[in-house]
């Protein structure tokens, strides 16, 4: 057990501590991309984030770093071998309905708020403070100790595709933005479009005929609205009273009206993080398996027969023959982010699929593929982000299992999720902290928090982690 006491070290600093984490959460950096030059690509409230830190740890005799103004790092130790800490000071926008400033840091009953106080300003503090703690003490280390810090993890992560195009990989690290004690694995996320390819048109025998039909804006949201536009060349009056049966037993709101001659159908349903499409209840996929029961022209027909029979009546890809689950990691999940459908272009779907670590996804693609051709379906805009995974046996795990067993005197459980942190982008990397069990997640939220004996005891288990890595 480290000789160290950790936590008197963090108390030492504490009002430094606060009062710096106040300083950067009173900064806001959200993304800007109307308002971008040369010196701040993502607009200068990032920028001005970045250049906060970089100057504190210049400050502080940490060695500083901008990389193309998308990242930055600070550092300190000798060695070949560096441990990277990764971070974040972007934040996503403000929204509605706070009880204070968002970005006005204010202390209230032990928490801080602000936008970004959880995700990722506070925990970033606490990591930074923790090297501090490492220098100050002027321990003996054997490896370098690197603060990455990201500008645009909120959304495309440009900022870590910049910096290792130009700076060297970790050889272990973790990042402090998701959960303790220890997220050692994160499920593959792969976004691509389901493309119906028309066939051509008939003429007569059907009542009805889907002019447009519209849900969801993001492949990694439940869409929470949808809305169909119908030509109805009998039985209106059925379809209406039908819709308003299906809204009782499935218990969503909505409403039908006449639009210019059309019938428009809307949904409401309950938006949820993609990673859990069983969370939310979709608004398209239940529009779509209303829409599957009408006698519809052909197009229309097969798309949203097929969205029902195939998309609508499970997320875990079992109908779609790519159902898969592991110990690691769970099971593989579908979102079906996007929908839409206009009579003249067609109809698509666009899904979020979350796979466990073992998938074999050449043979799930395959197998996809070969279901989608027999229903005159395609993929389109594949893309891929890998499943990131580090064996539980390994130095860095067990070793991180250690210093928080040390410091809460709780079990180190490990932890798999379906979402992607930072830690992906290191060879060997994982999530740690600043959440602790049985806290809730308040990160995106309005009066977004973190409490402050949290971030103190944050700060020792960074710190104690550091120098035990770095040793």
């Amino acid at each position: 057990m480290s000789s160290i006491q950790w936590m008197k070290e963090v108390e030492k600093r504490e009002a430094e501590l606060i009062k710096d984490t106040q300083s950067l959460l009173r900064i806001k950096s959200v993304l800007d991309e109307e308002n971008t030059s040369q010196d701040a690509p993502l607009g200068e409230g990032v920028k001005e984030a970045l250049d906060f830190l970089l100057q504190l740890g210049e400050k502080d005799g940490f060695t500083a770093k901008n990389v193309g103004n998308l990242a930055g790092h600070l550092e300190f130790g000798q060695g070949d071998e560096i441990v990277g800490i990764l971070c974040h000071v972007d934040v996503v926008p403000e929204g509605d309905g706070w009880t204070s400033d968002p970005y006005g840091a204010e202390i209230r009953a032990g928490k801080i708020f602000a936008r970004g106080a959880i995700d990722d300003k506070g925990p970033t503090m606490a990591a930074y403070y923790a090297m501090k703690i490492v220098k100050e003490l002027g321990l003996p280390l054997n490896k370098r100790v690197r603060m990455i810090i990201g500008t645009d993890e909120e959304s495309n992560w440009q900022c870590v595709d910049h910096y290792f195009k130009h700076e060297e990989m970790p050889t272990m690290g973790f990042a402090p933005d998701a959960d303790f004690p220890i997220i050692y694995a994160e499920k593959g996320i792969a976004d691509f479009d389901l493309v119906y390819k028309m066939a051509e048109a008939e003429k007569g025998g059907f009542d009805a005929e889907v002019i447009n039909f519209t849900a969801g804006r993001r492949y990694n949201m439940v869409p929470d609205f949808a809305r169909a536009s119908l030509v109805v060349y009998q039985g209106q009056t059925d379809i209406v009273q039908r819709f308003e049966n299906y809204k009782k037993d499935i218990e969503l709101q909505g409403k039908s009206y006449v639009d210019s001659g059309k019938l428009i159908l809307e949904l409401e349903g309950i938006s949820a993080h993609g990673m859990e499409p069983d969370h939310g209840k979709n608004a398209g996929l239940f529009m779509a398996n209303f829409l599957s029961q009408l006698n519809l022209d052909q197009n229309s027909g097969r798309f949203f027969q097929f969205t029902s029979k195939f998309l609508s009546k499970e997320s875990r890809g079992k109908e779609l023959g790519i159902a898969f689950s592991d110990d690691i990691t769970g099971d593989l999940t579908i979102n079906v982010g996007k929908l839409s459908y206009c009579g003249e272009n067609g109809g698509r779907a666009g899904l979020n699929m979350r796979y466990p670590v073992t998938t074999n996804l050449e043979k799930t693609k395959e197998i996809l593929n070969a279901k989608l051709d027999e229903e005159d379906f395609s993929i389109e805009n594949f893309s891929n982000s890998s499943p990131h995974h580090v064996d539980e046996n390994d130095f860095l795990i067990q070793t991180l299992k250690r210093v928080y067993e040390e410091q809460t005197g709780d079990q180190a459980e490990l932890l798999s999720i379906g979402g992607g942190t930072y830690a992906r982008s290191l060879k060997s990397g994982v999530a740690f902290g600043p959440l602790f069990p049985g806290r809730p997640d308040v990160a995106h939220q309005k009066d977004e928090y973190m409490i402050i004996d949290d971030l103190l005891k944050a700060t020792a288990i960074y710190a104690q982690a550091i120098y035990e890595l770095a040793r």
